[in-house]
């Protein structure tokens, strides 16, 4: 595993690469509050038959610059400008939580340039059950972080303490997540631009959600997986996708949690394969 930086207009974006350029490529999106260290323990076995890129999301740990927006559509774009600089070819692309969310961002917007893509763990704005997400008091920190400035005051300083809550509240097994990765997803967010880009995700959702609730034909294969942590079944998110539009998606459990690239490696390991083999057979 190696870390490569791809310039993309202004802005400079890291990625984890293992594997090579002839092999399909697979892009890897980390969410709020974490990093591309999120798949340091899966990268170098998925590079032994793909070209894996986990990125940094702009302005995120190693990524420096601020995009020109946080809308997902916008961060679509330059993550897969930023492989396609890495020479990267059959590109899958994967995320949980906001990295989902771009995934999803990258199906509906940018298909042409994708075989396929696996969103993971995340509602995504605009389509059910969005409006009875934001309700949920458990999910209070979507409002809080689309406030201006309140969220930088409150977490500056402060984020490993911040982040654990959340790390603590949504994990299915938290030990999972150890304190290692949690200082590094410190670090991640401690310059006051990463911080700022962070929500700057939240921000900008109510753009997304406005985007997303407009029906568009999605023919490109989709997958929508889940971590079991919390009971939410797939088939309540993949039946408002298909009247929004997407034609070839389905829903699986990945027994795990939230964090699922660090609670449940081997079965998402074992989920990105056997989407990737389905592509090729198709």
């Amino acid at each position: 595993m190696e870390i490569t930086i791809s310039s993309v207009g202004d802005l400079q974006i890291a990625a984890r690469c293992s594997g090579d350029a002839s092999k399909p490529g697979l892009i890897l999106l980390h969410g709020w509050p974490q990093s591309s260290h999120a798949f340091a323990g899966i990268l170098d076995e998925l590079g032994q038959d793909h070209f894996a890129l986990a990125f940094d999301l702009p302005g995120i740990g190693r990524s420096q610059g601020k995009p020109p927006s946080a809308e997902k559509t916008v961060i679509a774009d330059i993550v897969l400008s930023a492989a396609e600089r890495l020479d990267a070819k059959g590109i899958v692309i994967a995320g949980y939580d906001v990295g989902g969310m771009v995934a999803y961002a990258a199906a509906r917007d940018h298909a042409a340039r994708l075989s396929g893509a696996i969103v993971m763990n995340t509602v995504l704005p605009g389509v059910p059950p969005w409006e009875e997400t934001l309700a949920n008091p458990k999910i209070f920190h979507f409002a809080l972080h689309a406030l201006a400035e309140l969220p930088e005051l409150l977490v500056a300083g402060r984020q490993r303490a911040y982040f654990d809550f959340f790390f603590d509240m949504l994990a299915g097994n938290k030990r999972a997540l150890s304190d290692e990765a949690r200082d590094e997803y410190a670090r991640a967010y401690e310059r006051p631009e990463a911080l700022s880009a962070g929500f700057d995700w939240y921000r900008a959702m109510a753009e997304d959600a406005r985007h997303n609730a407009r029906k568009k034909r999605i023919a490109l294969p989709m997958l929508y997986a889940r971590g079991d942590a919390d009971g939410a079944k797939p088939e309540r998110y993949v039946g408002p996708l298909r009247e929004l539009g997407a034609e070839a998606v389905e829903g699986i459990t990945i027994a795990g949690g939230e964090f699922v690239a660090e609670e449940s490696p081997d079965r998402l390991i074992a989920a990105i394969r056997d989407f990737r083999r389905r592509l090729t057979s198709a």
